[in-house]
């Protein structure tokens, strides 16, 4: 399964929106259409957007038809305006956003920046696909045979157009020969854990229990739970991780059981521009996604609902950032500072 392949003239990548009952692919061929895909979760996690961002951009510029440079490059900010206006919290995003303007500006005419604006994205594309992977060997170290394992939302392939994140660590592990005991809440109001994680475990031959988010407790409390690792959609400079809602109270959970709780991303996810993970920007999604489920509705007409799509996990409740330069420990900030 490739969650993201680039064709040169049009992007192929795997509706997450119809797993795990149906493996369907969209061809993507003009920026609107891969904003469109982000905006609307047919693609999702930090990394992956970044990824499709970078094509998305590429294949805005590619369309644009004049010669003239001011009039090239007002239309390409107004291409990738569109694409960062898409999701505010993951900042893969805007990294790759200004990637692409950096590499804009140093054109000498309009076709010169636009091969370099696709051998960008294609090189994007790379260094996440090879961050993950040395994130997945890096944080597989951390896991012991035997271990009871729980994650959050989704972190593998799919995210990250690489080999996952928090994910890419537990099906690495398995690959080691160690016998893991995988617990997969099913991560509300959108279910990434029971459609997603489960559905690329299952592709990865791991064995896994899924769980709904409340449980967590109740499992860490029989001591079935030896650590919970989680993916990031964005990291401040002080350590404190924006994360799929519901992240910051498995961590509190965690640090009241005495368990391990670890991060997994690649250094693009960390913002070093905030010193506070409290200045991240909250995603709030619509009320209909917790009202129902799979288009039905669940509660009674009018219902308000709330919808933050991530919580901040403050640095204190994380044992450890795992990244593709090496395991971050306490004090995070200052390991955070030393990757810049």
């Amino acid at each position: 399964m490739i969650a993201i392949e680039w064709l040169c003239d049009r992007l192929k990548i795997i509706d997450q929106s119809r797993l795990p009952h149906e493996e369907v692919y969209l061809e993507l061929s003009g920026y609107q259409d891969i904003a469109r895909a982000i905006r609307d979760m047919n693609i999702r996690g930090a990394p992956a957007i970044g990824v499709a961002a970078g094509y998305g951009t590429a294949l805005g510029a590619n369309a644009i038809k004049t010669t003239d440079m001011n009039q090239f490059q007002k239309e390409l900010s107004e291409v990738i305006e569109t694409l960062v206006s898409t999701r505010p919290t993951a900042v893969n995003l805007f990294r790759v956003a200004e990637r692409m303007k950096k590499v804009a500006a140093f054109g000498k005419d309009v076709e010169e920046i636009k091969k370099a604006l696709t051998d960008e994205a294609v090189k994007i594309h790379f260094e996440e696909e090879k961050a993950t992977e040395k994130i997945s060997h890096l944080g597989a170290e951390l896991l012991n045979d035997g271990f009871g394992v729980l994650t959050h939302c989704n972190t593998g392939p799919l995210a990250t157009a690489g080999h996952g994140t928090a994910l890419g660590v537990i099906i690495y592990a398995h690959r080691q020969g160690k016998k893991l005991r995988v617990f997969v809440t099913e991560t509300r109001p959108r279910c990434q854990g029971a459609k997603l994680t489960a559905w690329e475990l299952k592709q990865a031959g791991v064995p896994f229990t899924l769980i709904t988010d409340s449980m967590a407790g109740y499992f860490m409390k029989r001591g079935e739970i030896d650590c919970v690792i989680v993916g990031a959609d964005r990291i401040a400079a002080n350590g404190y991780t924006a994360n799929k809602i519901g992240t910051y109270t498995l961590a509190v959970l965690a640090n009241a059981h005495g368990i391990p709780f670890y991060v997994a991303a690649p250094t693009t996810t960390i913002d070093f521009s905030l010193i506070s993970g409290y200045q991240i920007p909250i995603e709030e999604r619509s009320p209909e996604e917790v009202t129902h489920i799979q288009g039905m509705r669940i509660a009674p007409e009018g219902t308000q609902a709330a919808n933050p799509a991530f919580d901040i996990t403050p640095s204190q409740y994380i044992t450890a950032i795992i990244t593709e330069k090496g395991i971050i420990k306490h004090p995070l900030g200052e390991g955070i500072g030393r990757v810049a």
